[in-house]
């Protein structure tokens, strides 16, 4: 063999090679992160997530890839966002933000492993047999914050103990939002509160539920547990202040907001058990044997400051249980 054929030869194998080598390199891991909520308001619970999941070894751009996808509130697009996802061959679903997402995520695929977070019942809503054993391709974390609709209303009473009337803001196109009223009225009705329920699905009809509000005499407002509704917290807060009108939601990012008082799980925590999860199912484990993740702590945060603008005094013995009090 000539010395130039051979110098070819060894050229080619070491391009080769080469070529190999880069393509090895890039086939990382991708992680399709589908959300009911927008990009700019859960930076928090996104931070959350990343962390957790540079925790179990995986940091975006280094070794693992993303999709994002963000629904923004619109619960409609989320099927079409979900099987986007699937048609991409991402190698995991983290379907976060409500349960809209991991709903469409099920749908979407059979095989792709999915991770979720949610406020309601994984097992109510099909999505997986038990919170033990989930089976299939699917668990995740639940905030089970919908059962905690009744113990909301009784620490209204506890802050305004003359309360009879509320009303109870919810999104009728949330999943949940059914058996959330239903515990919210069987509530109401031990307590003998008059609840009235008022429908927002858009920020305009937001603006509209608080003009009921100006015409009605409410002695508080429950928001419920929905997606939608935590990304417009800060309107609400804005709405409810300008109508001295109390307010009582799940998580205590409506009360860093300016709302009244808050009561539920961490939904950064779900944000960490996601993504310490979604570590585990990249290195080999399998979603049906990772255990559906409930919360084991419950928060009392209630901000003094709104307090104060409402006119209202914050019994001590309340203040004396609360977690976080904003001054």
């Amino acid at each position: 063999m000539r010395r130039r054929d051979f110098v070819g030869l060894v050229g080619a194998g070491v391009l080769a090679w080469s070529s190999a080598t880069r393509a090895q390199q890039v086939a990382i891991p991708v992680i399709g992160f589908l959300s009911a909520r927008s990009p700019a308001e859960a930076v928090p619970a996104l931070r959350a997530f990343h962390e957790s999941l540079a925790q179990a070894g995986f940091a975006e751009g280094r070794n693992v890839g993303f999709e994002y996808r963000w629904a923004e509130g619109r619960y409609d697009r989320l099927p079409e966002l979900a099987a986007e996802l699937v048609s991409r061959r991402v190698d995991i679903i983290a379907a976060t933000g409500g349960d809209p997402s991991p709903l469409a995520a099920k749908a979407a695929s059979t095989n792709v492993p999915i991770v979720f977070t949610m406020g309601g019942d994984p097992v109510s809503a099909g999505l997986v047999a038990s919170l033990n054993r989930p089976g299939a391709n699917i668990t995740g974390a639940t905030l089970m914050g919908v059962e905690l609709g009744p113990k909301r209303l009784e620490l209204i009473r506890q802050l305004i103990p003359g309360a009879s009337a509320i009303c109870f803001l919810v999104n009728p196109h949330f999943p949940q939002t059914s058996s959330e009223i239903h515990e919210v009225n069987e509530g109401a009705r031990a307590l003998g509160i008059k609840l009235t329920v008022l429908p927002a699905t858009t920020e305009t009809e937001i603006e509209r539920a608080f003009d009921i509000v100006a015409r009605q005499r409410f002695d508080a407002m429950i928001v419920g547990t929905d997606p939608f509704l935590l990304s417009r917290r800060d309107q609400l807060a804005r709405l409810a202040l300008g109508n001295k009108l109390p307010t009582m939601s799940h998580l205590r990012e409506f009360v860093v907001a300016g709302g009244l008082i808050s009561y539920g799980p961490s939904i950064l925590a779900a944000y960490r058990q996601a993504g310490e999860y979604v570590g585990l199912i990249l290195k080999g484990a399998k979603p049906a044997d990772l255990p559906v993740m409930q919360p084991t702590k419950f928060d009392l945060a209630i901000n003094l400051k709104t307090a104060k603008a409402l006119g209202l005094t914050v019994a001590p013995t309340i203040l004396a249980v609360a977690d976080e009090v904003i001054e």
